[in-house]
Formats: structure tokens, sequence, C-alpha cells
């Protein structure tokens, strides 16, 4: 009897699927509240591989550091979310992320300005393209109706939109600065593009042909000030949560964030919509439309070769079509491939793009450098601690001296 139980049960694991034992890989990420979407993205992969990808999301303040530290321990992810351009680059210098040159349809499936952010000195592709998101300012429709209040069309429009609302007894402005990294990534550079212009102004910035307190610069950190009397008393601690809530819940008419937080806002009830932050003269409105996240292989991983399968699949019709069904609708796609943006509030956001100047978030590609003196500056400038020719010329200092 004991023989024939021993052979039934050698049949039985026999007869088990392949994919019991298939390998099991693991993803870091910042993206801690795509967890279900993201869980959904990697199952459709092992259903058509077998291979099991495990989501293992870092607290965004915290993933640059944890993941460096992850990979310089040689307890690194087997795939990571890579930032875009000096943050990635980075750790491709080092030899912590993998040269994807093999990776099929990277080069086919994706622009050049598209892959750019992602691309070494060398010219060498190390992380495959994942999502862009779009910056923009929320309202509440009801709020605004209430007061009678159009959508501004020009900064002045918006400050008096400001100042109609705080008249009236209601908070204009969510935003806050107690995590700090919001204030600057979400609403300065989100505006920022009005008065510096695209890409090619952007990079004489970068190359030191214009500085970095010109008219231009000093124009936007004079209209930023204006902002202060429209926030929150309790701005400054004010968590980027807190502000999230505060727009949610209807004690605050607007919100300066990015496209990310339009799934947050869903099934709330809240009736919002959203307009771009306006430049001084209307026709110089452009948006602030960033190239964020793409997915790298870690080089020391034992599984680089099934890494690189997985993005193989992403860089593929197969992956885009999984993306495009799974991941949130707020994350644009950078892959050449159809895409149809479904969610009507994402489609709203996408489309204020549309006839404007769009560039990445200022210093992401050449700059990073300059966040924590600028973020420093710009709270400060919020609170009344320096002018805006103080704040423009500190960061200049900081630029002459790199």
């Amino acid at each position: 009897m004991r023989k024939i139980l021993a052979l039934a049960l050698v049949l039985l694991l026999l007869s088990l699927p392949v994919f019991a034992s298939a390998l099991t890989l693991t993803m870091g990420s910042w993206r801690a509240d795509d967890v279900e979407q993201m869980n959904a993205f990697l199952n459709a992969y092992k259903e058509a591989s077998g291979v099991e990808i495990l989501f293992q999301p870092i607290n965004p303040p915290e993933y640059n550091a944890n993941i460096r530290l992850q990979l310089e321990s040689g307890t690194g992810p087997d795939l990571l979310y890579s930032r875009s351009y000096a943050t990635g680059r980075e750790l491709y210098d080092a030899g912590f992320v993998a040269d994807l040159s093999d990776v099929e349809g990277l080069m086919q499936n994706y622009t050049a300005n598209s892959r750019d952010p992602w691309t070494a000195s060398d010219g060498s592709p190390f992380a495959v393209p994942f999502a862009a998101v779009s910056h923009s300012m929320y309202y509440n429709k009801d709020i605004f109706a209430a007061n009678d209040l159009a959508v501004p069309t020009t900064w002045d429009e918006f400050l008096a939109v400001c100042e109609a609302l705080k008249a009236a007894g209601v908070t204009p402005l969510a935003n806050g600065v107690a995590d700090e990294w919001d204030i600057l990534e979400c609403f300065f550079l989100g505006m920022l593009p009005n008065y510096v212009g695209g890409a090619e102004e952007r990079v004489k910035y970068q190359n030191g042909e214009k500085p970095l307190n010109d008219e231009a610069f000093l124009a936007a950190y004079t209209d930023f000030a204006m902002i202060a009397p429209y926030l929150d008393e309790i701005f400054s601690a004010m968590t980027y949560n807190d502000s999230q809530v505060m727009f949610g819940s209807g004690r605050a008419a607007m919100f300066m964030d990015g496209s990310w937080t339009c799934g947050t806002y869903g099934d709330s009830g809240l009736e919002w919509s959203v307009f771009a932050i306006p430049a001084r003269d209307a026709a110089d409105t452009a948006v602030c439309f960033h190239l964020d996240m793409a997915i790298a292989a870690n080089a020391a991983s034992p599984n680089l070769e099934e890494a690189k399968k997985f993005l193989n699949w992403g860089a593929s019709e197969d992956g885009a079509n999984a993306a495009g069904k799974f991941m949130p609708a707020v994350f644009f796609p950078m892959i050449e491939l159809p895409a149809t943006i479904e969610n009507p509030h994402a489609a709203e956001i996408y489309a204020l793009n549309e006839g404007k100047v769009t560039d990445t978030r200022f210093i992401w590609p050449a700059l990073t450098d300059l966040y924590v003196p600028m973020n420093i500056e710009i709270i400060k400038l919020l609170k009344g601690e320096v002018t805006p020719q103080e704040a423009a010329d500190a960061v200049q200092a900081v630029f002459e001296g790199l």
C-alpha cells in the first residue's frame, strides 16, 4: 500500500503545471498607491509566461536612498522603477542597472524623446519607458459655481479668483509645504514652463547660456510668492496627504497637483475638473508634462535574463495592452502603439497638453543638484523670509558653484 501511495504522489507531482515551480522575480517602486493595479498588470505577465513578479513599493520620499542601499548591499530587486534623467543615470553609471540594448521593441516602439531620460551618456538604453504624468490645477466645480467664478486663463485672472474665494471665506489653495517635495515638483515646477519656455530654452539654462536669476526666473518667483495669502493659515504644517484630503473634502477650492491624484477622487462624489495653471499672457500658457518612470533591471540580479524577458514583453504590443488595461489611467503611456484613455478625468488632464508648449520638470534633465536649494528658497519665499530676487540669486549662486 505504501508503494502505491508513493507512486501516486510521484505521479501527482509530475502532473502539476510547470508554472508551479516557476521563478519568482521582485520589482521595486515608489508607487505604493498602485499595488492593486500593478499586481493585475504583473499577473497578466504571469499568465503569459508563468513567471511571478512580486511588487514591492517603497515610500516615495525614501525610494532613491533605499533602492541605492539595496543595490549596494546586493539585496536589490530584480526589476526596479527608474527615475528619469540624472537620478536614473546615476544608477546606470554606477553599474547597478543593466544595459538594455538587446531588449526587443525598445528602439522600435518608443521615440528618441521618450527614450532620452533613460539613455546613458554612451548612448545605451537602461530602462523601458513606462509612464508620463501631467501637472494641472484641480478645482471644485461646485465651489466655483456657488461663487460665480469662471476658469481663469491668465495669471491676473487666477489671482482674482483666489481673492474672490478668500473674500467669500473659502480657502483658495490646498497646497502645503510640510513634505517639501510637492510644493516644488507639483506647483513651482508645474508653473515654471509658463516663464522660461520649453525644452529648447531649458537647455540654455542648463548650459549656462542664461542665468537662473534672469528676468524670466524673477517673474516666476515673483508670481509664485503671490499665492502665499491664498494658502491655508497652517500651510507650513500641512503634509501632501493633508492637502489631498483638504481638497477632496471640499475645504479648499483648488489644488495644484499631478495627474496621479486623479484616481484619489474618482469615487468620492466630488465634482471637480482641471485647468492649466495660466501664464501672465494666456497665449504663453504651457504645461509641465513629465516623463516620469521607466522599469530597469538589476545588473547583479541572478535572474537578469528572466528580468529582460519581462522587459521585452513590456515593450511589446501585448505589454502595452496590459498596461493600458490595468495601470491607472492617470499615468500616460509613452509607447508608440495605440492607447485609449478611458477615464474621463484623465482624458481632461491629457487634453490640456494640446496646442501648448510642454516640457518635463525643469531640474530633472541636468540640474538635480539644484533640487534642495530651489526647494528651500521657494518655501522661504512663501513664508516671507526672502524676496523673489533673493531667492533667484541664491539658486544662481549654487549653480555657479557646481
